[in-house]
């Protein structure tokens, strides 16, 4: 089942939405949909610690701080739903996409056993040796915590400064 294209035709559909729509509710609510389809587009591409901190952070904590800022302030009167377009700035974006779309028939098949991170000798290396210098039976486990454990420390304080944030802004920062 080839379900790539509707999920990027989603996620394209969802940030246009973001980019037009007049009301800050429907646009916030067009952009949640937007960060979670870029989270599930990260866990099809076999990066699931990305598309779980992009669900948590993107969908999750910046979706509730930016409905407690509308809350927070008044929602402008208009008969508007969309905002006009700047064509210029349009056409640019068009242009854009358009050129970065030339380079999708260059990528390989998602899994295919012959991608060069596959192939590569850095993958190779994980492999024969994550067990004896790590200890850790799981090589994604060896790399993340092991091999990249400055990386995967900056992303969980990226997680937790998010929640922690959004802890102060509800006002639930006593725990007891």
């Amino acid at each position: 089942m080839n379900f790539e294209l509707p999920l990027i035709a989603f996620v394209l559909a969802s940030a246009l939405a973001t980019a037009v729509l007049r009301d800050v509710l429907a646009a916030i609510i067009a952009f949640a949909t937007y960060s979670l389809g870029i989270a599930v587009v990260w866990v099809v591409l076999q990066a699931p610690d990305v598309g779980l901190t992009e669900a948590a952070v993107g969908a999750g904590v910046t979706t509730v701080l930016f409905l407690l800022t509308i809350a927070k302030t008044v929602r402008p009167s208009g008969d508007r739903v969309l905002e006009r377009l700047d064509v210029p700035a349009l056409g640019v974006a068009v242009l854009f996409v358009a050129v970065l779309a030339t380079t999708l028939g260059a990528l390989p098949e998602i899994g295919a056993a012959d991608t060069t991170v596959i192939a590569s000798d850095v993958t190779q290396y994980y492999l024969e040796h994550a067990y004896k210098e790590t200890g850790v039976k799981n090589a994604v486990t060896a790399v993340l915590a092991a091999y990249r454990g400055f990386d995967t420390l900056g992303e969980a304080v990226v997680v937790y400064s998010a929640g922690v944030g959004l802890l102060v802004v509800l006002k639930k920062e006593v725990f007891a």
